[in-house]
């Protein structure tokens, strides 16, 4: 027969996160998948993770019917407990613009916008660091965005010209 002395002299022993802790973990990880669902296949292609990982999610696109995809997620959920989720994360972060170095790297295209905005010759700089850029657009998208700042309308053509210089910043191969 156990006392109640018993109990509370019984040593304490940790037996792992909690049932609780366990489902809000649980539930991140299908959170993080619902997110890599909603990606296109190229973004996709661009993520390290295990091939198993990458056919779920691509599955899951590809199913319409709602009670087969709430399964296919908790499938990718399942397969996530098994793969490091952290860089999977870190690679939402930098997709969706939150992380720093996305943050830097935006600043940093800000500023070369606002340089070629002021100055034309700046483009023989871009033709240096950007090969095989479409220079004769970007003159003509920067022409667009002075002539609409100039007759105060929407800056459309501006933004274009921010569109095209993070395009050609993805393309550019990395350095290092």
């Amino acid at each position: 027969m156990i006392t109640v002395e018993d109990i509370d002299n019984a040593p304490d022993e940790y037996s792992g996160p909690s049932k609780s802790q366990r489902k809000r973990e649980s539930t991140a990880l299908q959170d993080l998948g619902a997110e890599l669902v909603a990606l296109s296949k190229e973004r996709l292609a661009k993520i390290d993770m295990p091939q198993r990982l990458h056919d779920a999610l691509l599955e899951a696109q590809r199913i319409t019917k709602h009670e087969a995809r709430r399964r296919q997620m908790q499938y990718i959920g399942k397969i996530m407990r098994d793969v490091d989720a952290a860089p999977l994360r870190a690679a939402m972060d930098e997709i969706n613009g939150v992380s720093k170095a996305a943050i830097i790297r935006q600043h940093q295209l800000e500023r070369l916008r606002t340089r070629l905005m002021e100055d034309e010759a700046v483009f023989s700089e871009m033709a240096r660091d950007y090969p095989g850029a479409d220079m004769q657009h970007l003159r003509q998208l920067r022409r667009n965005a002075l002539k609409e700042a100039e007759q105060g309308k929407p800056p459309r053509a501006f933004r274009e010209l921010f569109r095209e210089l993070r395009d050609l910043e993805g393309r550019r191969p990395r350095q290092g």
